[in-house]
């Protein structure tokens, strides 16, 4: 087992948000290079991967990636608390459990948002979960959810929070808190159930941190990361002046640098922004050690290929992830572009792309 962070240092005050065909491993350790202190998640799981699947395949991580949480999806109480024990035994410092994912995939598993609408199964959940392990067990959730199939226009019900809104949001927050929860991250937005896509359910439905500030009012015992539209090291401390935490999502892999910037902001450590040459040679080397571990042949097949190519300048390291695609090179760049065989949790999984053109942002 490797060896986790003592429970007492974690610190919640910076993260990157658990996001799908991304935050793979492989992501996290290039994200790592960026700030020692930033608390970062794996992709979601589901428990049922876990525990029908090949668990040290799925819990497989580098010691660098500390300080590390678990991200479960599921929903039922039993099958969640033997998959956040494989978590716990495995080296993780925190179990999450994930009632804000909007996907209709996920909601024809029964979990993710649409579990905001059964707030005492959720409870249960935590209840069994915190049963079972001895780190702690948080939430991440929506501040509450629209089902398209009530009737009302969607522009209609997006334009107002009404206070029976904020009832649900504060009856669920009791629950998972009299089950066992403390620390609650809570994406600022509702989430649409059906007719529309994940990517839609990140940018339609408005933002309302005031919402979360109102909760964080509420519930002064407990702690609440806030998620959603933080993009710039001032946002991220207007939102700390009120919050126990701030979550970066996809900002963090489009400008990986804003987490140097943050942790020089949040930290007086002595840690320095790393060049691009040291992110360079910290990346080459892992690769390195991965192509060494195995399955070289299959990531040597993937060179040519990647999901993003970002414009060359001396010193490129980056981690793009998503579906197979073909690589549009922008210039003469030399791209080593692999793809590791053995951590497809959705068949698609990181690629690490090292270019002697181009620059970080």
């Amino acid at each position: 087992m490797l060896q986790r962070q003592s429970v007492r240092a974690i610190d919640r005050k910076l993260s990157v948000a658990p996001m799908m065909d991304w935050t793979d491993r492989h992501c996290r350790y290039f994200l790592r290079g960026f700030s020692p202190r930033v608390f970062l998640y794996t992709e979601m799981i589901t428990a049922e991967a876990l525990l029908r699947g090949n668990a040290a395949r799925l819990l497989r991580y580098s010691p660098e990636e500390q300080p590390l949480g678990l991200q479960l999806g599921g929903s039922d109480p039993t099958r969640l608390a033997a998959a956040a024990r494989l978590g716990e035994q495995a080296g993780y410092c925190e179990i999450n459990l994930n009632c804000g994912c909007p996907s209709d995939r996920v909601q024809a598993g029964a979990f993710g948002a649409c579990l905001m609408a059964e707030p005492a199964r959720v409870a249960d959940c935590v209840a069994a979960m915190r049963a079972a392990v001895t780190v702690p067990v948080t939430v991440k959730m929506r501040i509450g959810i629209i089902d398209r199939h009530d009737g009302v226009p969607l522009r209609q019900r997006l334009e107002q929070f009404e206070e029976s809104d904020y009832a649900g949001l504060r009856a669920f927050t009791a629950a998972a808190s009299a089950a066992g929860c403390e620390h609650f991250i809570v994406h600022a937005r509702q989430a649409v159930l059906g007719g529309l896509s994940p990517k839609e359910n990140r940018e339609v439905p408005p933002l309302r941190p005031a919402i979360v500030r109102r909760l964080v009012g509420d519930f002064p015992a407990l702690k609440f990361v806030l998620n959603g539209g933080l993009r710039t090291v001032g946002q991220v401390t207007e939102a700390l002046s009120w919050s126990a935490g701030a979550m970066l999502g996809r900002e963090a892999y489009h400008r990986p640098y804003i987490l140097s910037e943050l942790h020089l902001q949040l930290y007086a450590d002595n840690w320095h922004r790393p060049a691009e040459e040291e992110i360079l040679e910290r990346m080459a080397v892992y690769a390195g050690r991965e192509l060494a571990g195995g399955g070289g042949s299959r990531w040597q097949a993937s060179r040519a290929t990647c999901s993003a190519c970002i414009p060359a300048s001396p010193g490129r390291a980056a981690i793009a992830s998503g579906s197979q695609q073909g690589c549009a090179s922008r210039g003469p760049a030399q791209h080593f572009c692999a793809r590791p065989p053995d951590d497809m949790v959705r068949g698609q999984g990181s690629r690490i792309i090292l270019s002697g053109r181009g620059h970080l942002m």
